[in-house]
């Protein structure tokens, strides 16, 4: 039986590593899955629509967990870092994955561009927005900022047969757009998937539109101005949150009354 995590908590991260990456991954799940609630575990795999086993750990459970496993003796090796984060992956259980994506999340400061290739698969293997959107924005996006030789790797991305990378390539670049980066690549992309139908990717052009819109709503409103022909009533209505309430009804009724001649 694995150890609860709480033994491991001390040891220094090399000697756990040596002993078993995936003992270490089994014993962060224990600790989840006894966290956790049958009635919680149904309903999560209810609304994911997942195939996944879950336990019932909330998010701020594992974020916990994940903390305490690594706070005694942070991760400071690429290798360690990818090697726990996939001995986690490796099992279909929707805890370990959260936290394998927590793990990474919190130490994206040891990954590079030559990780992206990894980061796809995990994208491609997720199937959910719980991982994906955690991935593109806190791992992905980071990573890519101001790295040469990234945008190709997103350019990509935001052409591959996978909406889930799709979306990832959107929502890679809502970290950079909150720092201040041009919007130009972001809506490059969104232009290119503006007349899809998938659920997800309407609603990932209309987030990232949502959080530009915050600094820069005049540039938002002006693209989207001369696209509410093309657009979803989802990704305009997201798109004009934090627009002016004027200037956000002319949108919407453009979009609508567009929408109705078409």
């Amino acid at each position: 039986m694995a150890q609860p995590v709480r033994q491991w908590i001390g040891a220094p991260l090399a000697r756990l590593l040596r002993v078993d990456v995936h003992a270490a991954a089994d014993a962060l799940e224990a600790d989840l899955r006894a966290q956790g609630s049958p009635e919680r575990a149904a309903q999560e795999k209810r609304y994911l629509k997942s195939a996944l086993a879950f336990h019932g750990a909330t998010l701020p459970q594992i974020e916990r967990a994940v903390r305490s496993f690594t706070v005694a003796e942070p991760i400071a090796d690429h290798d360690a870092l990818v090697s726990l984060a996939e001995a986690l992956w490796s099992a279909p259980v929707h805890e370990r994955r959260m936290a394998a994506v927590v793990l990474l999340e919190r130490h994206r400061q040891l990954l590079g561009p030559a990780d992206l290739a990894m980061l796809e698969r995990l994208v491609r293997e997720s199937r959910t927005w719980a991982y994906v959107d955690a991935l593109a924005a806190n791992v992905v996006g980071p990573i890519c900022a101001g790295a040469p030789g990234t945008g190709q790797v997103l350019d990509g991305w935001a052409a591959a047969d996978d909406f889930w990378v799709r979306r990832a390539a959107l929502l890679s670049q809502l970290r950079p757009i909150r720092d201040g980066a041009p919007l130009d690549r972001f809506l490059r992309y969104a232009d290119a998937l503006l007349d899809e139908r998938e659920f997800f990717i309407r609603k990932a052009i209309g987030w990232v539109l949502r959080e530009a819109g915050k600094r820069r709503p005049d540039e938002v409103a002006t693209w989207l101005a001369a696209r509410t022909h093309r657009a979803a009533g989802l990704t305009v209505r997201e798109a004009v949150k934090y627009l002016p309430p004027a200037e956000a009804r002319r949108l919407v009724a453009a979009q609508r009354a567009r929408r109705r001649l078409a």
